[in-house]
């Protein structure tokens, strides 16, 4: 029964058991969650057979779900963040905490399109500023392929030089 991979035959923890007990896995070499489900076992002890409990699962929406919803339903071309940087905040929790702000100025009497444009355009005034403070262009993909083709223009117009390698290394 240790040994048996099918999973009709006990469960993983009464063959995982069976397979420490023979010998076949030593108690240095045990799975990580071993600990935990003999700490913490189960009511019912998990089976292939078990019918699965009839009970409705619980929709768990947070406030700020929709307009994050909203927001990327809108802005598809952001991509991915970096989960790992917790020095800056992503553009998704500025406009959600902007939204909010928003959202307790007007007491909710206005609707989520209206406060998602108020929130977008308070986003942009802000990237705007922060880029004229720091001196810095506003770079874009059409700006930066504009450059590369006016850089490849002026490569063109720049007169050829011909140097071979074998005449560089004459004696």
């Amino acid at each position: 029964m240790a040994g048996s991979r099918l999973e009709k035959i006990g469960s993983i923890y009464s063959r995982t058991s069976g397979l420490i007990r023979s010998g076949a896995l030593s108690w240095e070499d045990r799975p990580l969650w071993y600990d935990v489900y003999e700490a913490f076992p189960p009511k019912e002890e998990p089976k292939f057979d078990r019918p699965a409990p009839n009970m409705r699962l619980k929709t768990i929406f947070y406030k700020e779900d929709k307009a994050r919803a909203l927001f990327h339903q809108n802005n598809r071309q952001i991509g991915a963040g970096v989960l790992t940087n917790n020095t800056t905040k992503s553009l998704t929790q500025r406009f959600i905490e902007t939204y909010e702000k928003l959202e307790e100025q007007t007491q909710g009497s206005e609707s989520m399109e209206s406060l998602y444009k108020q929130a977008i355009d308070m986003l942009n005034r802000e990237r705007n500023t922060r880029q004229t403070s720091e001196g810095s262009e506003e770079v874009s993909l059409s700006n930066a392929f504009k450059k590369a083709q006016k850089t490849l223009v002026q490569q063109e117009d720049a007169p050829k030089i011909n140097v071979k390698v074998s005449d560089i290394f004459k004696d």
